[in-house]
């Protein structure tokens, strides 16, 4: 039986970065490693709830993802390990991203430093007028991950790398 990953479609993975970096306001920048995240849990939402949310000091984030987030998986999911998984869609998230750079869309120069940054908005909204819009619950998933980790360093005992295990956080700096 054939079926279809969204994870392995390069166009597929254009079309969510496109709409990830939609989310940075003007002069911001995330790690390529943040978007990536940001993408994978685009990908497969109902593993937000793998996230480390600490709730006894985040309530509200706890409360946001529950009312946000369906808990319900997709029977097609991949249930193995996420870290794997993470670093199997790598080559079609980056090639993704230097996709956007070559357009313009990105700056070249900061994604050569591991930082996106996007250079021409005006681009990137005819891009995504033409391209279509994210479906209810992934709009829902992507403004949990704004909400959830905007400002969290992606490094460090609280970071983003250390909540989610998707990456090794183990050696980070604090």
């Amino acid at each position: 039986m054939i079926t279809y990953n969204p994870a392995f479609d390069l166009y597929h993975s254009i079309f969510r970065m496109a709409h990830i970096v939609r989310c940075l306001q003007e002069g911001e920048c995330f790690e390529i490693d943040k978007v990536r995240i940001w993408d994978f849990y685009l990908l497969y939402p109902s593993k937000i709830y793998d996230i480390d949310v600490r709730p006894r000091k985040e309530k509200d984030v706890y409360d946001t993802r529950e009312q946000w987030i369906d808990k319900e998986h997709n029977p097609y999911e991949y249930k193995g390990d996420n870290r794997m998984l993470f670093e199997w869609i790598k080559p079609v998230q980056v090639s993704a991203l230097s996709c956007l750079v070559s357009y313009g869309i990105l700056q070249k120069e900061e994604y050569l430093n591991n930082r996106v940054c996007v250079s021409n908005r005006q681009v990137l909204d005819e891009y995504l007028a033409y391209a279509g819009p994210l479906t209810p619950s992934e709009r829902n998933t992507l403004a949990f991950m704004g909400y959830f980790s905007r400002l969290m360093p992606l490094s460090g005992f609280n970071g983003l790398k250390a909540r989610t295990q998707l990456l090794e956080s183990k050696y980070d700096a604090e």
